[in-house]
């Protein structure tokens, strides 16, 4: 049997990461927290809030941590929303994450870039950047969709 922080596997692993998909409301409009990426992969390019989960991390205390991290937000209430998996999602290898969906309104929405976020930034939900990191377009959108079934925007 192997001790605590001794790894025994002989085959390879995927990476799990964690992704906070973070809306607000104001004025009558929905906007989406992204973070600009300031290291690679996808250097430049749009993200949602997220990153790894330590060895001895819950999944939702990995996301609100990151989510601080990036964006010095906090306090908010996160909820389990899906897995994405799909292969070659991540250019340094299988990775694995899994997606919270939270929400704030003008209170609490004072953001300020940290951590590998170059700037944060809400946008409105009608008009994302393009062409975002990893597969954020399909996690946005799944959010995205999931926001209007359950809210009826």
């Amino acid at each position: 049997m192997a001790e605590k922080g001794q790894y025994i596997y002989e085959w390879p692993r995927p990476m799990v990461t964690v992704d906070a998909v973070i809306f607000k409301r104001s004025q009558g409009k929905i906007s989406l927290l992204l973070i600009n990426r300031k290291n690679t992969p996808y250097i430049g390019h749009w993200a949602i809030p997220g990153g790894f989960v330590e060895m001895d991390e819950e999944l939702e205390d990995a996301a609100a941590r990151e989510l601080a991290e990036e964006t010095n937000l906090k306090g908010i209430d996160l909820e389990q929303m899906h897995t994405f998996g799909k292969v070659g999602r991540d250019p340094r290898g299988r990775q694995i994450t899994i997606a919270f969906i939270g929400f704030t309104d003008e209170n609490n929405a004072n953001i300020k870039a940290g951590d590998d976020a170059a700037q944060a930034k809400w946008f409105d939900i009608d008009d994302l950047p393009q062409n975002m990191a990893f597969d954020h377009d399909e996690v946005a959108k799944f959010a995205i969709e999931r926001l209007k079934e359950k809210y009826d925007r």
